[in-house]
């Protein structure tokens, strides 16, 4: 398992500070782009639940904010990025869609958002990787 995927995980499974889906995402990724994990809580905090109004998901927004942290911000990569979890997830990428699959799938909600924020970390990670951003 990945650094990022861990902490991930931490912030997830953390109830002080709560960490939403769009925190939990970016936070991982926040030492290594320079940026203190206090300011990160702070500017992811309105993305969470789909910037609190059930919209893009958080877990989403906040990869795209991890990517962004880097310098990645190419049409073709965000492209890429919102394209395969879009293919995990029936093409939906809001937050109200994917809850609405999954309960209706009989599966409850935090299970269902701490997937999200794993996919979207691994992905990122990826690209990073990828991209040589990082190591």
């Amino acid at each position: 398992m990945s650094e990022y995927l861990d902490k991930a995980k931490k912030c997830r499974n953390s109830l002080i500070p709560h960490y939403n889906c769009a925190q939990a995402t970016v936070v991982p990724f926040a030492a290594e782009a320079g940026i203190d994990e206090k300011t990160a809580m702070k500017f992811a905090a309105g993305f969470g639940g789909g910037m609190k109004r059930a919209s893009v998901c958080g877990a989403v927004t906040g990869g795209l904010m991890a990517l962004g942290l880097f310098g990645i911000d190419d049409p073709k990569t965000l492209g890429e990025f919102h394209r395969r979890i879009a293919e995990n997830h029936s093409g939906c990428l809001d937050c109200k869609d994917l809850l609405r699959m999954n309960s209706e799938a009989g599966n409850p909600k935090k299970p269902h958002c701490d997937a999200m924020v794993y996919e979207s970390v691994a992905l990122v990670e990826e690209i990073l990787r990828r991209e040589g951003k990082i190591k």
